[in-house]
């Protein structure tokens, strides 16, 4: 596997790992300048050129993947005689510096609905390093005219059109994936709710509306959903931040963007 796809691997698995690199060489040296290993919890893919260069990196790649806020660092050797460490000597004669870069779990979205404030927050979370999914049951909004807004993004975006059950969706987002009910239709926000509550896996469940439907929706999930009320709990709503009352679409989702992100952070803390 090339080291491109280990790194997709990781992140599709939502797995943390790091990205080691060759960056300098001077003299000889096992391998050249640009040489990559992918490191994971238990596996590694790629090489940069065996011997105590890659264990060492290893070691210290997985002892990065263990600390929260690791941040990238190099290390360098010396490959002669005289420089041995815990796995052995290297005497090829030169120097090697190697970059190590800790790829974090990138967080993944779901978006029900992708009407006014949808698309409005699509264009906010697109600008994130996250998987972004757009998930509708009608055509007409997810046409690559109308998402045309998002093609510079730095998300990977996921467009899923799914006319008759959109909740068979919440099964196949990655773990511990992030969701957002704000569809166009009631019936279906309290479908997406007691199927979120049934899928096991997922991060936080957000639903946008008032506190009229709020009131409705609790008393159906526990009495036809027979859900708990520490499960219905789950649900938060209204989503984003109170202090920010404008009505607007792009008003709202900015308000909901930033609470999601304060979400990643206290996750991550």
């Amino acid at each position: 596997m090339t080291w491109v796809g280990a790194v997709a691997r990781l992140r599709a698995r939502r797995e943390p790992g790091v990205l080691v690199t060759v960056a300098t060489v001077r003299g000889h040296a096992p391998r050249r300048a640009g040489a990559k290993l992918v490191v994971g919890r238990t596996e590694s893919w790629g090489s940069i050129g065996g011997g105590n260069i890659e264990a060492a990196a290893t070691d210290r790649a997985r002892e990065l993947i263990g600390r929260a806020g690791a941040e990238p660092e190099l290390m360098e050797f010396a490959l002669n005689d005289k420089a041995a460490n815990r796995h052995g000597v290297q005497c090829c004669g030169g120097a090697v510096t190697v970059l190590l870069e800790p790829l974090l779990v990138v967080e993944a979205v779901a978006v029900f609905g992708v009407g006014h404030v949808g698309l409005e927050l699509a264009r906010i979370l697109a600008r994130q390093d996250l998987d972004l999914h757009l998930v509708d049951t009608r055509a007409e909004v997810l046409t690559e005219e109308r998402l045309g807004v998002l093609a510079d993004a730095v998300a990977r975006i996921h467009v899923r059109h799914t006319p008759l059950l959109p909740e068979e969706v919440l099964a196949e987002l990655p773990p511990g994936a992030h969701v957002l009910i704000m569809t166009h239709d009631h019936a279906e926000d309290a479908a997406l709710c007691d199927a979120a509550l049934r899928t096991e896996g997922l991060g936080s469940i957000g639903l946008i509306g008032s506190a009229a439907k709020w009131a409705r929706f609790r008393k159906r999930l526990a009495e036809e959903g027979g859900h708990d009320a520490a499960a219905i709990d789950r649900i938060k709503t209204p989503i984003g931040m109170p202090e920010i009352t404008g009505k607007e679409p792009a008003t709202i989702a900015l308000s909901v963007a930033a609470d999601l992100l304060r979400t990643f952070e206290a996750a991550a803390s």
